[in-house]
């Protein structure tokens, strides 16, 4: 089923956003170094390495398009929090490969936003019951997996810059197929 005129309207910014995710991703870790990659600068909020960014990055998007699919297909389905800090600790994310992480996000949002582009007004309004969220609508998902994105980008482009590798920021935008710098 095709998206009607008045979910096309509502729905397409942030699809364009979340389609434009992979894109974006690859080139705010393009050009880092094995060694840049595993640097670890500052501490607290945003002390995680690239690598163990890209893996939780490439972990969330996993989870939440699992959810998504969830959503659309099934009643009401359940949507199991997790635990970032253990996923990163007990899953390797400090040894993963960044470019294969960034790959995987790619490719994941191609396939996602082929699906997402078929939902209709009712789709988009369906629910799942979050264990710690409560009520999360395939919208809210898509919304908080775009938003997602745009959050860890603050942190990566500031991980550059304190590297001395610093790249002009971009950011999903608002507008279909466009891209902000920052």
């Amino acid at each position: 089923m095709l998206m009607s005129d008045s979910i096309k309207t509502r729905m397409s910014p942030l699809i364009a956003r979340y389609a434009s995710g992979g894109a974006i991703l690859g080139y705010a870790f393009s050009g880092l170094t094995p060694e840049l990659e595993r640097a670890a600068p500052g501490t607290g909020a945003g002390a995680w390495t690239f690598a163990e960014l890209a893996a939780h990055l490439l972990d969330t998007e996993l989870v939440f398009a699992e959810r998504m699919k969830r959503v659309i297909a099934e009643e009401n389905p359940s949507l199991i929090s997790f635990e970032e800090n253990a996923w990163a600790k007990r899953l390797s994310y400090a040894d993963s490969p960044v470019d294969d992480a960034v790959s995987m996000i790619a490719m994941n949002r191609k396939w996602l936003t082929r699906i997402l582009r078929t939902c209709s007004e009712t789709d988009f309004a369906r629910s799942g019951i979050h264990s710690e969220k409560g009520k999360m609508t395939l919208a809210d998902l898509l919304a908080y997996v775009t938003n997602h994105l745009d959050h860890h980008l603050k942190f990566i482009y500031a991980k550059r810059a304190n590297l001395g590798v610093a790249l002009p920021p971009r950011y999903g935008s608002e507008q279909i197929g466009t891209m902000v710098q920052g």
